[in-house]
C-alpha cells in the first residue's frame, strides 16, 4: 500500500516515549534482566524497521519478538543481528530458512522437531535451529502440555546438534485481570512443567506486559516480552492501574481540508444520516475507514483547538466531516487520537467507542498513513 506524503495527516510516533516506557520497565526489574520487546504486526502499527533501530542499541534489549517469520526475515535483511523469536508456529517446512537465516523459532511439539530432524538431515543441514519451547499453561493456543512429552523434546534438543535449546516461555491470559485466581492455576502448571526441564535455556520469558506490570512476585524468569505497555498504553484497558506512568507513543493528526457553511436542514456523508438542526460551520477531515480509522467512530469526536468536535454522518473510506465550533481555516489542525490543548483522546478511548481493545485500534492504522518519526 502506498503512504500518502503529500496528504495533511500523519501517524506520529514518538520515539522518546518509546524509550521512556523501555527503560522505566527495565528499571522495576530485578537486576540482570532482559527485555525481548514484542514489534510482530509492524511494531503495533508504530513501524517495524524504525521502532527495531531505536531500541536495538539499549543494553538491555537481548532481542525481538516477531509473530511471522517473514517480519523476521525482514529484520535480518535490514541488518539486525540480534536473536529474533518468531512467537507463532512456523510450518515445519519452512524452517530451514529460519535456520541458515539465525531467526529462532517457537516450537510445541515433540512431533514439530521430529519432523524437522528428518527434513534437515536430508537436507544436510549444518547450521543449527535456534528453538524456543513454547508451554501452554492455560491459553489454549500452542504449546506443550505433557511433562513427558516434553521432557523428551528436551532429551532430544540436548543430543542432536541440529537444534539449540535457547528459550523456554508461556503466555499467560489473565494477567491483566483483578482476579489472579486462573493466573494462579496457569503458574502452577508453569511450574509442574518446568520441574522436567533439569537445565533451563538461556532465555526464560514468562512475562508478557501485563505480567511484569501486576505479578512481579511470581516472575521467575530471565526475560520479559514486553509488548502493549512498550507502546505506551495499558493492557488491561481500565480494569487495573499500571504501577508506572505509561507515555502513548502513538498520534494521529490531519489538517483540514475543506470548510463550509452548511445550510440548516441539509444532510452529511453517506445515507444522509446527519440532517442540520440549524447554520453551523463543517470542515472535512482527509483520514477515513482506509487508512484504519474505523466507521464504527461515526458518532464520536476530533479535537481541534482543545474542543470536542463531533463527527457528523458516516466517516468515508478516505474523509470524514465535523462540526467545527466556528470558521477555521483550511489547514487547521485536528487531533484523531492524541493530546490538544488539554484535552486528549487515547487509543483506550477510540477502542471503547469501537467495542473493542487498544491492541486493536493501535494494529489497525494502515500503511497508508505517513509515519513520522519523532525523538
Amino acid at each position: 500500500m502506498i503512504s500518502a506524503q503529500l496528504r495533511d495527516a500523519n501517524l506520529v510516533v514518538n520515539l522518546a516515549a518509546l524509550r521512556h516506557n523501555l527503560k522505566t520497565q527495565i528499571a522495576k526489574l530485578p537486576a540482570g534482566s532482559r527485555i525481548l520487546p514484542v514489534v510482530k504486526a509492524n511494531a503495533y502499527g508504530n513501524g517495524l524497521v524504525p521502532v527495531v533501530n531505536s531500541l536495538k542499541n539499549e543494553p538491555e534489549v537481548a532481542g525481538f519478538c516477531v509473530a511471522l517469520l517473514d517480519e523476521g526475515l525482514r529484520l535480518r535483511d535490514e541488518g539486525i543481528s540480534q536473536m529474533i523469536l518468531v512467537l507463532g508456529i512456523t510450518p515445519v517446512q519452512y524452517a530451514l530458512v529460519a535456520a541458515r537465516e539465525g531467526v529462532s523459532l517457537t516450537v510445541g511439539s515433540l512431533a514439530w522437531l521430529q519432523e524437522y530432524l528428518q527434513i534437515a538431515r536430508v537436507a544436510k543441514v549444518t547450521t543449527p535451529l535456534r528453538v524456543h519451547l513454547g508451554l501452554d499453561t492455560g491459553m489454549g493456543r500452542i504449546g506443550f502440555t505433557d511433562e513427558e512429552e516434553l521432557a523428551q523434546a528436551v532429551d532430544l534438543l540436548a543430543k542432536d546438534p541440529h537444534f539449540v535449546f535457547e528459550g523456554i516461555f508461556t503466555h499467560f491470559s489473565t494477567a491483566d485481570s483483578a482476579d489472579t485466581a486462573y493466573f494462579e492455576k496457569q503458574y502452577a502448571n508453569w511450574q509442574r512443567l518446568t520441574s522436567v526441564v533439569k537445565h533451563l535455556p538461556p532465555f526464560v520469558h514468562v512475562a508478557n506486559s501485563a505480567t511484569a506490570l501486576w505479578h512481579k512476585g511470581e516472575v521467575v524468569g530471565n526475560t520479559v516480552r514486553m509488548g502493549i505497555s512498550l507502546y505506551g498504553l495499558n493492557p488491561s484497558g481500565r480494569d487495573l492501574t499500571p504501577t508506572w506512568d505509561l507515555e502513548p507513543v502513538m498520534s494521529l493528526t490531519a489538517k483540514l481540508t475543506f470548510v463550509k457553511r452548511l445550510k440548516k436542514g441539509s444532510s452529511v456523508s453517506y445515507g444522509a444520516t446527519y440532517t442540520a438542526q440549524a447554520d453551523e460551520w463543517v470542515g472535512t477531515v482527509p483520514v477515513g475507514y482506509a487508512d484504519g480509522y474505523a466507521r464504527g467512530l461515526t458518532g464520536y469526536y476530533v479535537l481541534v483547538d482543545g474542543q470536542k468536535c463531533p463527527i457528523l454522518g458516516r466517516i468515508c473510506m478516505d474523509q470524514f466531516m465535523i462540526r467545527l465550533p466556528k470558521q477555521m481555516p483550511v489547514g487547521t489542525e485536528v487531533v484523531l487520537m492524541g493530546k490538544s490543548g488539554e484535552a486528549e483522546i487515547t487509543a483506550t478511548d477510540l477502542a471503547d467507542q469501537l467495542n473493542t481493545i487498544n491492541y486493536e485500534v493501535l494494529t489497525g492504522m494502515s500503511e497508508r498513513l505517513h509515519r513520522e518519526y519523532v525523538n
